[in-house]
């Protein structure tokens, strides 16, 4: 008796332990992620409508028809009911069709690409304001914060103003990895060689956390990062006192920052070398290497032909570097040239036995 007590009170203070939980997710401050969060609602409450009765319905059947019940109707011919047929499939038909409707025109209305037309659901969006925006690049393992319109950058902090659209254009440097703020908007992926986007707004100052959803390696349970959301004359003053720091974000830093790093303190630069980021997403940061978007623009007019496959064979990517080796010297394949068979039979018997290819 004193065990089972025991039992039913430690059940009773469940509910109390998960009053401690962080539940972001269901109490947003984004009108993104507050939609979000009423599509979750509005698709659990549809499931519902069908789990509960059956839920309901295997409790009173198992009770009602348990072997001491001699009183139960017993219909050991029973077979068939069409009424009860029409009950077990339109119901749960119906759920899926409400399902689907909801599901589709949230796909379309939540699409991250999408851009804003209202602050909240209260207030549409004026034509006027301009949104902000900010590169986001993932590293191993912390995150990098481009804001072009003021040529400054961050580590692990990001600083937004309420009530203004953000438009995030995102990234990684090595390996997939995920971009989340509960508070903001859903996760969205950020992979090496493509940029997503995503369009949010935050209707709540305060301080968020924002953290890395994808594995991505060692440190990836310590990839996390500070979401301020300031008025706007506190986000003027974040703004100013970035821009005050004497580092520079150049591209010798930004290799630097790139290597593998845990528990990587909050860092402002207050400039940014010019087209960094767009190095950063075509894999060019490093000098030799051929930017992603000018071989795609060869590719799209018909390759550079078979001269050019040593040209292009060094800048592979995945090819290693050697120790302390710079540039490539600056010699190119112009043509190839086809030997005449009397040049042929001299080079095999009297010519040295060399390879061309090393």
């Amino acid at each position: 008796m004193a065990a089972r007590l025991t039992r039913c009170l430690l059940l009773l203070l469940l509910p109390a332990l998960l009053t401690g939980c962080n539940a972001v997710v269901m109490a947003p401050s984004g009108d993104i992620a507050v939609q979000q969060r009423d599509l979750i609602v509005i698709s659990t409450v549809l499931m519902l409508l069908i789990v509960v009765p059956v839920m309901v319905m295997t409790g009173v059947f198992a009770w009602r028809y348990r072997a001491s019940n001699t009183k139960a109707k017993h219909t050991p011919d029973w077979h068939h009911s069409t009424q009860l047929e029409l009950l077990i499939w339109a119901a749960p038909l119906l759920i899926v069709i409400a399902l689907g409707a909801v599901t589709w025109i949230a796909t379309h209305t939540l699409d991250p690409f999408r851009k804003l037309g209202r602050i909240d659901a209260m207030r549409p969006l004026p034509a006027d304001i301009k949104p902000l925006k900010v590169q986001v690049v993932a590293l191993d393992w912390k995150w990098l914060f481009f804001y072009p319109d003021y040529g400054i950058a961050s580590v692990n902090e990001l600083a937004a103003p309420v009530d203004v659209p953000i438009e995030f254009e995102i990234t990684s440097s090595t390996v997939m990895n995920s971009f989340f703020i509960p508070a903001l908007a859903g996760q969205i992926y950020a992979m090496p060689g493509m940029q997503t986007k995503l369009h949010a707004i935050i209707n709540k100052a305060g301080d968020y956390e924002g953290f890395s959803a994808n594995y991505s390696g060692a440190g990836f349970s310590h990839m996390r990062f500070r979401f301020a959301a300031l008025d706007g004359a506190g986000f003027d003053r974040w703004v100013a006192d970035v821009r005050a720091k004497p580092e520079a974000l150049t591209r010798e830093a930004y290799q630097a920052l790139e290597k593998p790093s845990e528990r990587e303190p909050v860092r402002h630069y207050g400039s940014t070398m010019a087209g960094l980021y767009d190095a950063i997403l075509n894999l060019c940061v490093e000098p030799t290497k051929m930017c992603m978007r000018d071989m795609m623009r060869i590719d799209a007019k018909g390759g550079l032909g078979l001269n050019n496959v040593y040209n292009v064979a060094r800048l592979t990517y995945d090819q290693p570097r050697q120790p302390g080796r710079g540039a490539y010297e600056d010699s190119y394949v112009l043509a190839l040239c086809q030997i005449s068979p009397d040049q042929l039979q001299a080079t095999r018997s009297d010519a040295p036995r060399y390879s061309p290819l090393r």
